[in-house]
């Protein structure tokens, strides 16, 4: 295997730790809010999920990306995928979890997986594209 194809799959693996740290993070909130809270689906969803994106973006974007590119135009750039890929997976987890009756739990799990492939592709591809390694540590 080429250096190129070895660093890709390093970053790779790194970029699904991180985010399995962040899913802990997120599933640990969305589990305290949605028991010990009166709250519906969507607010202990969205609380949660704000608190593992800022987990999430601060170690990809130092470790995984090695980027020393604007911080602010990154986050920016991170925030336009969260301003669609929220609404969507907050509405359908919504209406799966209070409407279908589909367990609360599956129905962020799930979002989750989602998340991860999505925010993998639109990271490297989008937000990090020519300042992949450039923040050499």
């Amino acid at each position: 295997m080429d250096e190129k194809k070895s660093k890709e799959i390093l970053r790779m693996m790194k970029f699904v730790l991180f985010s399995i740290s962040a899913g802990i993070i997120e599933m640990g909130v969305f589990a305290l809010l949605n028991e010990f809270t009166p709250w519906n689906y969507w607010p202990c969803y969205l609380t949660a999920l704000a608190l593992s994106v800022l987990w999430n973006f601060t170690l990809n974007r130092k470790f995984t990306f090695q980027s020393a590119n604007n911080v602010p135009v990154a986050m920016l750039k991170v925030a336009a995928f969260y301003c669609v890929f929220t609404p969507v997976t907050t509405v359908l987890g919504n209406y799966l979890a209070e409407t279908l009756l589909w367990n609360e739990y599956l129905v962020t799990a799930l979002n989750m997986a989602l998340n991860l492939a999505t925010e993998y592709l639109y990271d490297r591809f989008f937000v990090y594209r020519g300042t992949m390694d450039t923040n050499r540590r």
